[in-house]
């Protein structure tokens, strides 16, 4: 659900600053120092450093569960209501020129105060059919009342923040579907043998493959038996009939993902391995 709601924020703000042609990366990363230096271009980060439950907006209510699609009045078929759960982010811009980080932020500020509620045209996957609106509260002034000890903790310099605080509805009775994880690595190879002393202790000969997975949608839904490669590698796969594919084994480095629809030209996106959660999903 966490995965789906950062995808959600991604669409907003691609549709809000708005961004073209990949040209600023908006990435859910911990921003610590080996992750800052290896950034390419502008990228705007949003770190999920705290979740709790909201107890204030907790609802000690019990309603029917639905079957088929109907809500049967059964004292033995009943749940509680979802509970709310404070999702909180730190946002940071990270560019060549703090003129170009700060336009970032004052971009990204003015987007998140024009939609306090996230609209359903941005929602995916578990985020869409929430049982209340999704609001987002933005620049608290009781949130990040310390960075200084989150960027120590983080082991980067200190750099302007900006708190964002989402809450969404967490039904932990409904049923779940699809893989927890998206990205595993795979290694193989020999291990070194303590009898060559050319090789340094601890040092090893296996090599990493990786694997990822996704889902293709339509208008937020599953597509089933559509054909999703990594191009120029001859890995292909079709998705099942929950919407979801898996390619590998990988080297890390950047893909293009293709995917054919029954009708219309060919959906293509990069992508790079590995990746944030949520990231290989393909929208037609």
């Amino acid at each position: 659900m966490l995965a789906d709601l950062d995808e959600s924020i991604k669409k907003l703000l691609v549709a809000e600053l708005p961004v073209k042609n990949g040209e600023i990366d908006i990435k859910f990363d911990q921003p610590k120092r080996e992750w800052s230096a290896r950034l390419a271009k502008p990228t705007i980060n949003f770190f999920l450093y705290d979740v709790r439950e909201n107890v204030t907006l907790r609802q000690h209510q019990w309603e029917a569960l639905k079957q088929n699609g109907n809500a049967r009045l059964d004292v033995s078929r009943l749940k509680r209501t979802p509970f709310r759960v404070d999702c909180y982010y730190m946002i940071t811009s990270w560019a060549a020129e703090p003129d170009d980080e700060h336009r970032l932020l004052s971009r990204v500020l003015m987007a998140l105060f024009r939609n306090p509620i996230l609209e359903d045209t941005f929602l995916v996957g578990e985020m869409q059919g929430q049982a209340f609106e999704i609001q987002g509260r933005v620049a608290n002034h009781d949130k990040l009342t310390n960075p200084a000890e989150v960027w120590s903790a983080l082991d980067n310099e200190m750099r302007p923040s900006i708190s964002y605080l989402v809450t969404v509805a967490m039904d932990p009775w409904a049923e779940v579907t699809g893989p927890p994880v998206r990205t595993f690595t795979l290694r193989s190879g020999l291990s070194p043998d303590p009898r060559q002393q050319s090789l340094e202790p601890g040092t090893s000969l296996a090599t990493e493959k990786l694997y990822i997975g996704g889902y293709v949608l339509q208008k937020g839904k599953p597509q089933a038996g559509i054909q999703v490669a990594l191009k120029g590698t001859g890995f292909i796969d079709t998705t099942d009939e929950d919407g979801r594919f898996r390619l590998g084994g990988l080297s890390a480095g950047q893909y293009t993902l293709v995917a054919w629809p029954e009708s219309g030209k060919p959906k293509e996106i990069n992508v790079t391995v590995p990746a944030a959660k949520g990231t290989y999903n393909i929208e037609l």
